[in-house]
C-alpha cells in the first residue's frame, strides 16, 4: 500500500489539521512493517524543516490519551530537531516566534505520567536550556524551582527531575562566560537545593524505619534527584569552595548521611523494592566525595582525615561486615587511592619549597597512615579482597577463556573490585615499603613448602600472596632472592599435577612472568623453557593461557634456545586453534606476533602451518573487527620477516627470466610501493639500481620499460627523500653529476613515455615529471629558473660568475627540453581526444604553441638576467596545464594556476612571451 501525504505548511494549514496528518505518519513510523514504515520516516524526515513541525510534535507529545509509542517517537523526533535546526544560525533554523512558543509550551506542565517519556522531556528542555538559558529564557529556573515547592507529588518529581537535567547541562559548558553564568545560578539555588536534599532525605529515613516502604521509595528518588543536583552545583559551581560555609557544610553532613543509609542496609534485605535505589544513593554520596577531591584538592583538605577514616572503617574492619557491598568497597578504595597518589598532597623533597597546603595535607596522611593501621590494611587486603571469590572460581570452571582474558586494564580499577584491589595495594605499598615489606615476607614464609591439595583455604591464600608478591615485584628487589625461591619452592609448585594444584600452578607461572624483567637469572632459562613446554600441555586451558601470555614476556631472544622453537611454536598454534573466543585468539595470536617479532628468520621453518590457517581465521571473523587486526598484524611480521629473502630472490630471478616474468616479479614491487611508500622502497633498495639502469640503456621491451617508469615514478612522486638519496647513490656509482644523471633519466622518461599505453601510469608519470617543478632540490628543475637572492652582506656576482653559471645551465638545458617536448606531446594528444568544441581548440592549441616555440628558444639560450629565467618557469607550467587538462586533475590544476597568478606581476614585467589572452586563461583554469 503506498501512502500518500501531503507537504505540511504552517500557518496556512490549522493545527488541527497539520496534527492530524503528523500523527498519522508518526502511527505508520511505528509500525513493523517496512513497507509502511520507511515512506513514513521519509515524510517525517522532510517536514523536519517545515515551519509548524515542531510545535505540532509539542501537541502530540502533551496529548495524553495518544499510543504511547507515537509521544515517545513524536518527543525523540523533536529532541532530535533541537540540535539540528534551534540554532539561529543553522541551516532551516526556527524562527524565533516559534521558538518562543515552544518554550512557553514546555513548561506549563509537568504532569507526564509515563516515565520514560518525562525523561525525554527533561532532556530536551535543558538541550534548549544550554542554548537559550538564562539569556532567552530567563523564567525556566524560576517555574522549575516553584514546581519542585508544589504539593502534587507527581508535578513535584517531573520538576525536579527536569530541575537535575538543567543543572547537569548547564555545569557541562566550559567556556569562561557560561562557567561564570553557572557559578551566579550556583550561589542563588544553593540554599534551596541544600533544603530540599535534607527534607527528602529526614522523609526517607523516617517513612523506611517505620516501614513504610511505598512512600519511602517516593521519598528516596526525590533525594536522589536533589542530591544529583547538589553534587553539580558543588563540585561545578564554586571556584574557591572552601570559603563557602554551606558548602562546607554540605560536605560534612555527606559523612553522616552516609552513615544514616548504610545503616539502612541492615533493614533494607535485598528484596525490598527500595534496595535498588538505596545502593545507587550511597554511591551517589561516594561520587560526591571523589568528584569534589578531584575538582578541588586544596578545598578537601579538611576533610582528609574524616574521608580516610569513614573509608578504612567501614572496608579494613568488621564495622562494615554486613552492610557493604562491592560498588560501595571499591568508591572507598578509590577515595583512599586519589588522597594518596593526589599530587597537590605530596611536599617537595626541599621542604621550604613546598606550600603550606601540601605540608598541612601531608600531616593528616602522615597522622593516619600509622604502622598498626598500614599493618592491616596490607593483611586485610592480600588475605581478604585478593582470594579468588566463588563467583571467579566458578568461571574458571564454567567458562575458562573468559577466565583467561578478564578484562583489568584501563580504567577497570574504577569499576572492578580485582583491579582495584591490586592499585591500591601497588600505591600504598609503593608509598610504604618499608613497612609493608616485612609483613609480606613474613606471609610467604607462612606458606612455604608444598600445600595440601585438600586444603582450598591454603590454597586460596598462597595464590593470594603469590599475586601480591608479583604486583610488588620492583619494590621487593632487594628483599626477594627470586632465583634460590624459583629452584627450591616454586618448580617444585609447577611440578604437582593435581587438578585442584592448577590455582597454584598458574599463579606460580603468572608470579614468574613478573619477576623475569626483575631478577631472573639466565642460567636458569632453560630450565624455565622446560616448565614452559610441560605447562603449555597442561589439562586445564587457564594455566596454558596464562603460560602463553608469560611467554609473551620471555620469549627465545638467543641462539641457544632457539632449540625450544620449534616445539613452543607448535603449541601455541595447536593453542591458537584450540580457544573459541574472539579474545583469546586476539591474546594468542599476539604472542605469536611477539615471538615472530623477536626470534626475526629462525621462525621460517615453522610457520607453513599458521599461513595456511590464518585464511580460515579470517574468514571465520568477519564479525570481529578487533581479530581481524590481530591477524593482521601477524600477518605483517611475518612479511617483515620475508622481506630481505624476497628482495634477494627477485634480484636473483630478474637475472634469468623472461620478460613476461620480470613484469610479474616487478608487480608485486609496484603493489609493495602503493600499499607502503615509505617502507617499501628501503624494502626492495637492493633492486631499484637494476631498474634505473634499465631506463638509462632505454629497455626495449615496451611492457617492462612501462613497469620501469611506473616503480621510479612512484617512488619520485610518494617518497621525494628517498628518491634524492637514491639519486645522489647512482650518482656515484655512474661518476657522473647528479644533475647530469637527472637530465639522462628525464631524457629517457620523454623518448619512451609512447610506450606507457595504460591511462593510470600515463597520470603517474605525467604527475611524477610535474614534481620536479616546485623542488628545492638543487637537482630539480624550478632550482634552475631563480636567481639566488643576495643578503645585505654579499655581493653581486661578476660578469665572469655569471659565464660560469651560464655554461653550467647550458649543460642543463637537455632535460629542461626533455620535459617540455613530452608535456607537449602529452598536450597534443588531450587536444586530439577530449575537446567538443573544435574552433577554441584550434585557437588554444596554435596559442599554446607559440608559447612553446618561445619557451625551448628561451631555454636553449639562457641568459643572465632573471626575467628570462621567469618566464621560461612560467612557459614550462603553462604547458603542464594542458597535461593537467587531459588528466583531469582539478586540483593539481588550481593549485598551479594560483602559483602562476601569484607569479605573474613579476615574471610578465616588460615580457612579450606570454599574451593576456593565454593570462585570461590561466586565471580561468
Amino acid at each position: 500500500m503506498k501512502h500518500v501525504y501531503h507537504v505540511m505548511t504552517y500557518p496556512a494549514m490549522d493545527m488541527d489539521s497539520a496534527s492530524s496528518v503528523v500523527l498519522q505518519a508518526l502511527t505508520q513510523a511505528t509500525s513493523q512493517d517496512t513497507a509502511v514504515l520507511k515512506p513514513a520516516e521519509e515524510q517525517l524526515r522532510q517536514w523536519e524543516t517545515q515551519p509548524g513541525f515542531y510545535s505540532v510534535l509539542l501537541n502530540i507529545v502533551n496529548n495524553h490519551m495518544l499510543d504511547v509509542n507515537v509521544r515517545w517517537l513524536a518527543v525523540l523526533y523533536f529532541k532530535n530537531g533541537i540540535d539540528r535546526y534551534w540554532r539561529r544560525v543553522a541551516p532551516h533554523a526556527l524562527s524565533e516566534e516559534e521558538k518562543t512558543s515552544l518554550r512557553a509550551g514546555l513548561i506549563t506542565n509537568f504532569n507526564e505520567p509515563v516515565n520514560q517519556i518525562a525523561t525525554q522531556i527533561a532532556v530536551l528542555i535543558a538541550k534548549v536550556a544550554r542554548l537559550d538559558c538564562p539569556r532567552h529564557w530567563p523564567e525556566l529556573i524560576p517555574i522549575l524551582l516553584e514546581s519542585v515547592k508544589g504539593q502534587d507529588s507527581l508535578q513535584q518529581h517531573r520538576a525536579l527531575l527536569t530541575f537535575y537535567h538543567v543543572t547537569k547541562t548547564l555545569a557541562s559548558k566550559c567556556l569562561a562566560p557560561d562557567r561564570r553564568l553557572f557559578q551566579e545560578l550556583a550561589s542563588s539555588i544553593y540554599s534551596f537545593a541544600c533544603s530540599l536534599w535534607s527534607h527528602h532525605t529526614d522523609c526517607f529515613l523516617q517513612q523506611i524505619y517505620a516501614r513504610e516502604e511505598g512512600q519511602a521509595l517516593s521519598s528516596l528518588e526525590r533525594t536522589l534527584l536533589s542530591l544529583k543536583v547538589l553534587r553539580k552545583l558543588t563540585v561545578h559551581g564554586f571556584p574557591e569552595p572552601q570559603h563557602n560555609m554551606e558548602v562546607m557544610g554540605f560536605l560534612n553532613a555527606v559523612f553522616e548521611r552516609l552513615k544514616q543509609f548504610l545503616e539502612c542496609c541492615r533493614q533494607v534485605g535485598p528484596e525490598s523494592p527500595c534496595r535498588e535505589k538505596l545502593e545507587k544513593t550511597i554511591i551517589l554520596y561516594t561520587k560526591v566525595l571523589l568528584d569534589f577531591l578531584e575538582q578541588h584538592p586544596c578545598a578537601f583538605i579538611p576533610h582528609i582525615q574524616r574521608s580516610l577514616e569513614f573509608a578504612v572503617s567501614y572496608v579494613f574492619t568488621p564495622a562494615g561486615e554486613g552492610i557493604t557491598f562491592e560498588r560501595f568497597i571499591v568508591q572507598c578504595m578509590n577515595l583512599i587511592k586519589m588522597i594518596l597518589k593526589n599530587d597537590a598532597y605530596k611536599p617537595n623533597k626541599n621542604i621550604e619549597d613546598s606550600k603550606p597546603e601540601s605540608l598541612e595535607a601531608h600531616k593528616f596522611k602522615t597522622a593516619f597512615f600509622t604502622h598498626p593501621t598500614l599493618t592491616e590494611i596490607g593483611r586485610r587486603l592480600v588475605s581478604h579482597y585478593l582470594l579468588l571469590t566463588e563467583e571467579e572460581l566458578a568461571m574458571w570452571e564454567e567458562d575458562p577463556e573468559s577466565f583467561a582474558v578478564e578484562e583489568t586494564g584501563g580504567d577497570s580499577w574504577k569499576y572492578s573490585l580485582r583491579p582495584c584491589t591490586e592499585v591500591l595495594f601497588l600505591d600504598i605499598f609503593h608509598n610504604y615499603s618499608q613497612t609493608l615489606t616485612p609483613v609480606l615476607l613474613e606471609m610467604v614464609q607462612n606458606l612455604q613448602g608444598p600445600t595440601n591439595v585438600e586444603d582450598s583455604v591454603q590454597l586460596l591464600m598462597k595464590d593470594a600472596v603469590y599475586n601480591a608478591v608479583g604486583l610488588a615485584a620492583y619494590e621487593l628487589f632487594d628483599n626477594v632472592d627470586f632465583d634460590q625461591w624459583f629452584k627450591n619452592q616454586l618448580l617444585g609448585e609447577l611440578q604437582v599435577s593435581h587438578h585442584r594444584y592448577k590455582l597454584i600452578r598458574r599463579r606460580v607461572i603468572w608470579l614468574i612472568g613478573q619477576w623475569i624483567s626483575v631478577k631472573f637469572k639466565p642460567d636458569l632459562r632453560p630450565l624455565l623453557y622446560e616448565v614452559i613446554l610441560s605447562l603449555m600441555q597442561d589439562p586445564d586451558l587457564v594455566v596454558r593461557i596464562e603460560t602463553a601470555t608469560t611467554l609473551k614476556l620471555n620469549i627465545l631472544e638467543k641462539p641457544p634456545y632457539y632449540r625450544y622453537l620449534e616445539s613452543i611454536f607448535g603449541l601455541l598454534f595447536q593453542l591458537l586453534q584450540q580457544v573459541t573466543e574472539c579474545d583469546t585468539k586476539m591474546q594468542v595470536l599476539h604472542v605469536i606476533s611477539c615471538v615472530i617479532e623477536r626470534v626475526n628468520i629462525q621462525i621460517r621453518p615453522y610457520v607453513g602451518c599458521l599461513v595456511q590457517y590464518l585464511p580460515l581465521l579470517w574468514k571465520q571473523s568477519e564479525e570481529h573487527n578487533m581479530l581481524r587486526c590481530a591477524i593482521l598484524t601477524t600477518l605483517i611480521h611475518l612479511v617483515k620477516n620475508y622481506a630481505e629473502s624476497l628482495c634477494r630472490s627477485f634480484c636473483d630471478l630478474l637475472k634469468d627470466i623472461t620478460n613476461e616474468g620480470q613484469v610479474q616479479v616487478l608487480k608485486v614491487v609496484e603493489i609493495a610501493l602503493k600499499v607502503s611508500p615509505t617502507l617499501a622502497p628501503h624494502m626492495f633498495h637492493p633492486l631499484l639500481p637494476a631498474v634505473f639502469r634499465g631506463i638509462l640503456d632505454g629497455e626495449r621491451y615496451p611492457v617492462v620499460m612501462a613497469t620501469y617508469l611506473g616503480i621510479i615514478g612512484r617512488v619520485l612522486l610518494q617518497n621525494s627523500t628517498f628518491f634524492s638519496s637514491f639519486l645522489t647513490q647512482m650518482a656515484s656509482e655512474c661518476s657522473q653529476e647528479m644533475e647530469q644523471l637527472l637530465g639522462s633519466l628525464i631524457e629517457m622518461w620523454v623518448d619512451r613515455m609512447d610506450s606507457i599505453t595504460q591511462p593510470e601510469r600515463r597520470k603517474l608519470s605525467s604527475l611524477a615529471l610535474l614534481s620536479l617543478l616546485p623542488s628545492d632540490n638543487g637537482c630539480m628543475l624550478m632550482s634552475h629558473l631563480e636567481e639566488p637572492k643576495l643578503s645585505d652582506d654579499e655581493e653581486p656576482p661578476t660578469e665572469q660568475d655569471k659565464r660560469k653559471k651560464l655554461g653550467k645551465r647550458r649543460g642543463e638545458s637537455k632535460s629542461h627540453l626533455a620535459l617540455l617536448n613530452t608535456l607537449e606531446r602529452q598536450s597534443e594528444g588531450a587536444t586530439k581526444g577530449g575537446r567538443s568544441n573544435e574552433r577554441d581548440a584550434d585557437r588554444d592549441r596554435s596559442s599554446g604553441e607559440r608559447d612553446r616555440r618561445g619557451g625551448r628558444a628561451q631555454i636553449a639560450g639562457v641568459n643572465n638576467h632573471g626575467r628570462t629565467a621567469k618566464a621560461q618557469g612560467l612557459s614550462v607550467l603553462l604547458l603542464c596545464f594542458s597535461v593537467l587538462e587531459f588528466l583531469s586533475l582539478d586540483l593539481v590544476r588550481n593549485s598551479l594556476s594560483n602559483s602562476i597568478v601569484r607569479e605573474s606581476p613579476r615574471t610578465l614585467s616588460g615580457q612579450q612571451n606570454v599574451t593576456s589572452l593565454e593570462m585570461d586563461r590561466c586565471r580561468a583554469k
